[in-house]
Formats: C-alpha cells, structure tokens, sequence
C-alpha cells in the first residue's frame, strides 16, 4: 500500500489547499508540516477520576501516543467517558451503566469518523467501557487495538471491593463490626486499577485478548507496571503494522475468533455480562452470535479457574503465574482453541502462542483439563415458561446445581436489599426482582448489594435470587439473571407472586414458574405495563431504542 493509502481517512481532512481551514486548527493543537503526511491515530482515552479504574489511564494514553509516534503516525489523544459501576450499584445512578456502554461507543465511532482517524487505539479500564471501545472500533473497521488499563493491587489482608460489599452483609448479620467494616472500607482499594477479581472488567480484558483484538498479555498485566506501560508503548508500533496491511477489525473478529474469546472465558470462570457484551460486539462487526452458541461450547468447555468471586485467587495471583497465555496455550494444544485466528500482531493466535511456556508446577490457581471444577460451563443458558427467550446463571456448582424455593417478589434493588438486611429473607426464598431489565429499568442494574448481602448475611447456599436485570462480575451464590422477555415487556416474570414456588435447574437448563400454563395465561390477561420511569434524556432515549439481553441490550438492532 502507498503512503496516501495509509492515509485514506485523514487525507480528506488534512490534503489540498481547500483544506487549508483544518489544517490552521491542528497546527493550534500541535500539528508540524510533517505531521499532515502521516496516518493519523486517535487514541481513545477512558480516563477519569470518578473511578480508580480509569484513574491512571492519562499516563497510558501518554505513552501509547508517544509509540505511534515513534512508530511514524501522527498521534491524537481524545477522552470518551466512564462511570463506576462499584461507587453507583444500588442506587438510581447504576441505570446509567449499561447505557454508558452505548455512549462510548457512539463517542468513538463519532469522534474518530468524524476527524478522519486511520487508525485506533482505545484504552479501557472499567466494565462497560471495555465491550464500548471494541463496539466503536468494530463500527468504522478502521485498524484498532485495545489496550486494557490493567488490575488493581489487593488491599490489606487480600481483600478488594467485593469484600466491602460482602461486610455489608455480614454487619447486618452481626458478625461485622462496626470498626471492622470501616477498615475493609479504608483498606480494599489501594490505589489504580480494575477490580482485583475475575470479575466483569477481567472477564473481559481476557475475553478481548483471546478474540485477538489486543496485544498477546495485555489481560494479564497490574495496572501500575512496567509491562503495563510496555504494552501501552508496544500498541502503537503494532497499529502502524496493521495500517501497512490493512489489518481491520473484521478480519479479527471472526465467529472462531468469538468462539474462542467464549472459550477463555468459561475456563476463567468469568461474568454472566460476558455473555451480553459479546453478543453485542458480534452485532458491531456483522458476525452472527446467539444464546446457543453459549451453550454448544459450554457444553465441552470446563472450568478451570480458581478465582474470586466463587474461587480462592485474585488476578494479581493469576499475574504472576503468567496470566491467560499459559492457559489459552494449554487450550490451543488440546484442541479446544482455534489457532488460525488473526490477531492484533498480523500473526494468528496460534503462532503468538507458539513460545509460550506452562505455569509453574504446583501452582493452584488454573487446574489441569483433567481435573476441572467443573467439567462444563458455568455460566448456564435457562429457558423455561419464565424465560421463554433465555437467561443467564453464573452456577460453578460449589452452590449446587439446582434449587426449588418459594417466590418473594419486590419491583426494586432497593426494596430487596432492605428485605435481606433487615432479616425479611430466610432460607428456602426465591428473591424475585423485577422491572429491572434493559427497558423496565431502565438501563438492567447490576445487583451487587443484594447478592453480596446474602452471602454477608451467611445465606449464600440457602436463597436465590432471579431478576432481569444483571449480575457484577462480584456477583456469586444462586443467581439467574438476564431473564427475556424482561417484565416490562410482558414476560411471564411479571406475574409472579409471592408464594409461587419457582424452580431453577442448571442440569435441565431450565428455570420455571410452578403453577398451570392457564394460571400463566389468566395472570397476563390481568396485567398491564407499568407507566415508563423516565420520559425525557438518556434513560428515555435508551428505553426506546434497546433490544433484549438475550440479543445483547444493543440500541441499533432495528435501524
């Protein structure tokens, strides 16, 4: 490819004497002669100081910028937001999460399109920032790498948020001391960094790394490193190699390539909001992915990690054994990957593997396919007559593999959460949350507080809980989310009531409401669909332009 070729993008911006007008603006933010003959890189920042997640990524962006760079592109730094799921959950704020996903990837799509970047490298740090950068790249198919911003540190005695979550649980419980719930909350959170365990932000830096679309270890890397700021440097000489092969994201991510990125994920024991992120990264890049697709690999796809929530390790741990390079090595050469992939390096996954060594002998943290945790997938697809269109259980087996229990039903988070502090929920209850999915919300919160309070409360093993909203990566104990169709929209959900005796079976795959299809049928008749919670702004626009879980929670599926 000729330089201008490199250039397709930028050179309607920057070439010729009509666009001289553009060119004035870009000397003012740094351009020199030289600089208008390069293929121009945005770098998409996600940093903020509204999280610990997201707050070292400036020195990131920095140093990706100074790789393109050196690399011979034309560098330029631009910030798309973030929220924190940790400091929203239970409160009205959380509904913005998830659409924040679909902000950021407007935001990138926009800002890139819209200046003409020929490349992009985006850097992510928190939930749904990650599956929103890979969206907005896969959206213009421009070459693009992303670089995860990396794990936080454990705090004092290996405890990190979800413990704060759980103390609140265990000091309504009185096993929580006042003191000793305010030094967890000094003490968890030590400084920069995604939350330490495989939770959704992990989940899906190892979900992204094995889809090929960032450099081989950037999952796997602490956040205030020196391989950290390695990778970030490294990202900006390999996007001007995919620049000079015209490597885009849709010769990456492929349907094996997602297949694989699934795969990694099962045997991580990651977030049930894997499932819907890579969904809707499928839809961005045209590729067909659904529910069952979860199922036909889960089917024999095991286990293998021991880590936090359900497990003993954090990612820190996983780190320094070698992180997921090890494991998707032990995966490729038991046939379970697939190698031909193309990756971010212009080489396969097969051949960024080839040199990789084992983990070290009597490590625990990652176990032999021969003796898994579990020998199938975790997160566990049900269908039933209370969710017709799916749903997703995280279900490692350490909670058994099915409960039969007694419906309590609230329309809130918050109505549950008080219910589980204040001692309302016992033994045998099926917490029923409705009204909480990507429409009724709107926005499907996450129910950190209420899952982490049962566990708090030492009722982890004897209640569960099922909802339409979803689950934090923290989230572990018998939990169903994603429910569809979702209460709002007339699912059989909606009609439960306190009393009923609900079943959820992970070895059937099934999740069901224990009365008569005509008792179903009499009970829908009667309900009507409650008055929509916000009519103006972005939880309005959201509500009306959002598909169903089961099909991703994408806002474009109808366009």
């Amino acid at each position: 490819m000729s330089d201008k070729d490199h250039r397709k993008h930028s050179s309607i911006v920057v070439d010729g004497v009509e666009q001289a007008p553009s060119r004035a603006m870009l000397r003012a933010v740094g351009f020199k002669d030289d600089d208008f003959n390069k293929p121009q890189v945005g770098v998409a920042s996600t940093w903020s100081m509204v999280t610990p997640c997201n707050m070292h990524i400036n020195a990131l962006a920095d140093e990706v910028g100074i790789g393109v760079n050196e690399a011979g592109g034309k560098s330029v730094i631009y910030n798309t937001i973030t929220i924190s799921d940790g400091i929203s959950m239970g409160t009205e704020g959380m509904k913005y999460s998830l659409v924040s996903r679909e902000v950021i990837a407007d935001s990138i799509e926009s800002v890139s399109g819209c200046m003409g970047h020929d490349a992009i490298i985006a850097i992510g740090g928190c939930d749904k920032n990650m599956p929103g950068c890979l969206i907005g790249m896969a959206r213009l198919n421009r070459p693009s790498i992303f670089v995860y911003g990396g794990t936080i540190q454990p705090g004092k005695n290996r405890t990190d948020i979800i413990s704060v979550f759980e103390a609140v649980g265990g000091h309504a419980n009185g096993s929580v001391s006042d003191i000793e719930l305010k030094t967890i909350e000094e003490t968890a959170i030590p400084g920069p960094g995604s939350c330490g365990g495989m939770y959704t932000a992990n989940t899906m830096a190892a979900a992204i790394e094995a889809l090929g679309m960032s450099l081989p270890n950037s999952s796997a890397q602490d956040a205030i490193s020196e391989h950290k700021m390695s990778d970030c440097h490294r990202a900006g000489a390999a996007v001007m190699n995919l620049l000079r092969h015209d490597i885009k994201p849709s010769d990456i991510m492929t349907k094996a390539a997602f297949e694989n990125a699934i795969k990694v994920v099962i045997t991580l024991g990651g977030s049930t909001n894997a499932v819907l992120h890579l969904l809707a990264m499928a839809h961005s890049i045209n590729v067909d992915l659904c529910l069952d697709d979860f199922v036909r690999i889960g089917n024999d796809t095991p286990m293998l990690a021991d880590l936090r929530p359900s497990g003993r390790f954090l990612m820190s741990e996983l780190i320094a054994i070698g992180g997921i390079q090890p494991l998707m090595k032990m995966l490729l050469d038991t046939g379970h990957l697939q190698g031909d992939c193309l990756t971010v390096t212009g080489k396969t996954v097969a051949e960024n593997l080839a040199d990789v060594k084992p983990y070290p002998e009597n490590q625990e943290i990652i176990r032999p396919l021969s003796n898994p945790i579990k020998k199938d997938s975790h997160l566990v697809v049900l269908r039933g007559n209370l969710a017709p269109e799916g749903a997703v259980a995280k279900i490692t087996g350490k909670e058994g593999l099915s409960f039969t229990g007694t419906a309590r039903v609230f329309h809130s988070e918050e109505e549950t959460l008080k219910s589980i502090l204040d001692g309302t929920v016992v033994k045998n209850d099926v917490l029923v949350i409705r009204y909480e999915g990507p429409k009724g919300g709107p926005g499907m919160r996450e129910m950190l507080s209420p899952t982490s309070a049962i566990m708090g409360k030492g009722l982890g093993a004897e209640v569960a809980l099922i909802t339409d909203g979803r689950f934090s990566g923290g989230s572990h104990g018998f939990v169903v989310g994603h429910i569809t169709p979702e209460a709002y929209e007339g699912g059989s959900l909606a009609i439960v009531e306190d009393g009923d005796e609900i079943t959820i079976d992970a070895t059937t795959r099934e999740l069901n409401l224990n009365i008569s299809d005509d008792e179903i049928k009499q009970r829908l008749a009667k309900w009507s669909k409650p008055a929509p919670r916000y009519t103006r702004g972005v939880l309005a626009k959201y509500a009306k332009t959002v598909s169903s879980a089961s099909e991703g929670a994408v806002t474009d599926k109808d366009l």
